[in-house]
């Protein structure tokens, strides 16, 4: 089972499990014995499916269905307390004070009895789940391609202990990366060198890993830099042994594996349930850009194709998050074949660009199409504005930090684009990298709130170049 497929199957026993607690309860109250048809009014129904659907958001805000190979029995239970008592309070009150409860049950009573209801069907389905994917991790049915980066004691005595006990965590060790390029010491600890850490990201994608373990000792932490510069931007967890705190970046957790202690270091630049609303507010608000601008769009595609020469959309292929390709779609601001002779930067009088094009650039109406990419999954509405391959390889050469900007999805517009705009060469691009490295270090939705008003503001005033 994949983890589509795993987590569509949380999905519907969710869903299942919190129709019949509702059910139950009404049937606590006697509603079905006062109206023996209720089952089958339209008024009941309706109830049914918003209850349902806002248990489902719920959960879906709070993380229930995000990395479901990676569950914890213990914390699943303390969060599906915490959560299911949040919900039943917003729903009894809700439904209280609508008149749903009134005259039948006190609320208090109708809290604890609720809560019992929806708390026992969602999570003991769960936890069914949950212990039969742990049981197959044990076995290595579903297992997590590992590297360790290290070569010296401390890496030999972790892979030894990974490879008594594969099955503690699902880790299956496919090779290490040695800290340097050649070292004697690479053919008497493991088996299988997989390079050093000058092609870490290279070897990470080409073995589709899912951990990195960093092992090395104190001699060599000149080189975790390197190491986590080049874990930047890719979709892995990483831990490291407790000597590494300072060298890496990111919020850390102590947990001993293997009998041995490992901090798991979070590249994550938001909290969770901040990182799925900033998703779920992307994907309503750009819905209603989308329609409530539908005369605009018409009116654009019309004037872009009796303007000049050339197909109505521009589109080109852009890197995402964890370095992904995708095609971003803009309307049509320059001539056709505008780089017959290669990759080129527009700059401030670019007479590649057409007379509609550079009022459509001003006021960023070339980037609407932008929208449809939020729904597609590519962008965010707020984020480091993507790049091609071409012009990252060239940015990373100078900065090889920019990497870090690959952790989060690309936006239409960002803390870059506002303060400092369009780019005219890699060297512009570089300084604008600085104000999206800080969005990245204070990220949330607050910022990405006033970033949304500055767009604004720098539309209305047709300073988009």
């Amino acid at each position: 089972m994949n983890k589509s497929q795993l987590t569509a199957q949380y999905i519907i026993l969710d869903t299942i499990a919190t129709i019949a607690s509702w059910m139950l309860f009404n049937l606590y109250l006697g509603r079905f014995t006062e109206y023996p048809n209720l089952y089958f009014s339209l008024n009941f129904i309706v109830e049914l499916v918003v209850v349902t659907v806002f248990w489902l958001l719920l959960f879906y805000v709070n993380g229930f269905y995000h990395n479901v190979y990676r569950r914890s029995r213990l914390k699943e239970l303390g969060n599906s307390l915490i959560v299911t008592l949040i919900g039943i309070v917003v729903v009894v009150f809700v439904a209280h004070y609508s008149s749903l409860f009134l005259n039948r049950i006190k609320v208090y009573k109708a809290l604890t009895i609720l809560f019992t209801f929806q708390f026992s069907a969602t999570y003991f389905l769960r936890l069914f789940v949950t212990s039969l994917v742990i049981s197959k991790i044990r076995r290595l049915k579903i297992y997590f391609p590992t590297i360790i980066v290290g070569t010296g004691v401390k890496a030999v005595e972790l892979y030894s202990a990974m490879t008594r006990n594969p099955g503690i965590e699902g880790n299956r060790v496919i090779g290490y990366v040695s800290p340097v390029s050649n070292s004697s010491v690479e053919q008497q600890t493991f088996t299988n060198c997989l390079g050093s850490i000058a092609n870490i990201r290279e070897i990470v994608k080409n073995h589709k890993v899912e951990e990195v373990i960093i092992a090395t000792e104190s001699i060599e932490n000149q080189d975790l830099a390197r190491v986590v510069n080049g874990l930047m931007g890719l979709n892995v967890v990483v831990k490291a042994i407790p000597g590494l705190y300072d060298h890496l970046l990111g919020r850390v957790k102590v947990s001993s594996i293997y009998g041995i202690p490992l901090m798991q270091v979070s590249l994550r630049a938001m909290p969770l349930w901040q990182e799925i609303l900033k998703l779920s507010l992307d994907k309503v608000l750009s819905i209603i850009v989308v329609i409530c601008l539908i005369p605009m769009y018409l009116a654009l595609a019309v004037v872009v194709k009796f303007s000049s020469k050339g197909p109505l959309l521009f589109k080109q292929e852009r890197v995402g998050q964890y370095g992904k390709p995708f095609v971003l779609y803009k309307f049509r601001t320059m001539v056709l074949n505008a780089e017959a002779n290669g990759p080129a930067l527009s700059s401030k009088n670019d007479d590649r660009v057409t007379s509609v094009g550079r009022f459509m650039r001003k006021t960023r109406l070339d980037e609407l199409p932008n929208f449809f990419n939020v729904l597609k999954g590519d962008l965010s509405i707020v984020g480091p504005r993507p790049e091609r391959q071409f012009y990252i390889d060239k940015i990373v050469e100078k900065a090889p930090h920019y990497l870090q900007l690959l952790r989060v999805k690309p936006g239409i517009t960002s803390w870059g684009q506002v303060k400092y705009g369009y780019a005219e060469n890699v060297d512009q691009m570089i300084e604008r990298l600085e104000f999206d490295l800080l969005y990245l270090e204070n990220m949330s939705l607050l910022v990405d709130f006033r970033i949304m008003v500055y767009t604004i503001i720098t539309v209305l005033r047709g300073r988009g170049v």
